[in-house]
């Protein structure tokens, strides 16, 4: 079973634990949960009072979080901003690593931002990363997928410097070989067989410890799965790891919700919110 360190799990920041935790307890239920609650649980993964205070006010910073104040006690809710990542990571949570539905095309785009704005250069890059991206050549970035990357060049005002195309291979050109070019393939399978090497056979090692489990494991999946841009078979190497990974990320969060569920609302205190 994974140990924790002094971060939590090995690889995960505190802040995937905390949206992690977030995702699970918070998300469209309308609630906040008391700042001593979430300190409480992330004690249990490992992660200090100071680490997770701090890594809230960072959060709250980035418009995630925000406070509410019932007397002497503080509550954390969600912003609207941080509703919609959340959602976001919740979509890929529920999705599959393997596109059955591909069409033979692609979405080519290109961009060039000036060196002044080094800085949204490097957030495209990242979020292109999110939606299953990868760079082909010198800015030109390619996805096997349809995702509508215009919110995200919208939000960093990049819409007038990038152009994005649909096209299909042509003549000698191989999509599988375009594959192997745009994403570190073998990479990609290691964590995949990493995880299955970790969490198969995984029980908890306390009773009530499915709580943290489930925070773990919710959270070394999006670290995962940020990384896999969701191919089609036809693109993957053979007996790709990442299906059986997922049957038993599936498996393995099912099986805890219930317990989870029941161990946070005795630790976590809850507040409606207006």
């Amino acid at each position: 079973m994974l140990e924790a360190d002094g971060e939590g799990a090995p690889g995960v920041r505190p802040e995937a634990l905390l949206l992690t935790l977030f995702g699970d307890h918070v998300l469209d239920r309308g609630i906040a949960v008391s700042t001593g609650g979430v300190i409480a649980t992330l004690d249990r993964l490992g992660v200090g009072e100071h680490a997770t205070r701090a890594t809230l006010s960072r959060m709250s910073r980035r418009d995630l979080l925000h406070t509410v104040r019932r007397g002497r006690q503080a509550f954390l809710g969600l912003t609207p901003h941080g509703t919609a990542v959340l959602r976001d990571g919740q979509r890929r949570l529920d999705g599959d690593v393997v596109d059955r539905h591909w069409d033979g095309r692609w979405t080519l785009l290109t961009f060039s931002v000036p060196e002044t704005r080094r800085a949204d250069r490097y957030a495209l890059r990242t979020r292109l990363g999110w939606f299953g991206f990868g760079p082909l050549r010198s800015g030109l970035w390619v996805s096997a997928s349809a995702a509508d990357i215009a919110p995200a060049l919208a939000e960093l005002d990049l819409l007038d410097h990038a152009e994005v195309f649909r096209a299909e291979p042509f003549l000698w050109t191989d999509p599988a070989r375009i594959a192997r070019e745009a994403w570190d393939l073998p990479r990609i399978a290691a964590g995949y067989e990493q995880f299955l090497r970790r969490w198969g056979g995984s029980a908890p090692r306390d009773p009530g410890d499915e709580l943290t489990c489930r925070i773990r494991l919710g959270a070394e999946w999006l670290l995962l799965i940020r990384r896999d841009p969701v191919l089609p078979p036809a693109l993957l190497p053979p007996d790709w790891p990442g299906t059986r990974a997922a049957a038993l990320f599936r498996a393995l969060r099912r099986q805890w919700a219930g317990p989870a569920g029941e161990l946070a609302g005795g630790l976590l205190e809850f507040l409606v919110e207006e």
